[in-house]
């Protein structure tokens, strides 16, 4: 099976920016939903793998 291109740790760029300003997000856990954490305010949310997929700019992997 092919690795999936997000994983735990990775900051996705989103085409959208939460209501606090912020594009980026941490990605704290991968599978049918993903639960992300704004870079801006530290929000937390969980929302569908197939949004985050759509509305992925960039992904830039941990170091």
């Amino acid at each position: 099976m092919a690795q999936s291109k997000y994983e735990v740790g990775d900051v996705i760029k989103m085409k959208k920016k939460h209501p606090c300003g912020s594009f980026e997000w941490e990605i704290l856990r991968v599978g049918a939903d993903f639960r992300l954490k704004c870079q801006g305010c530290g929000h937390q949310i969980m929302i569908a793998r197939k949004i985050v997929e759509k509305n992925t700019k960039e992904i830039r992997k941990k170091t």
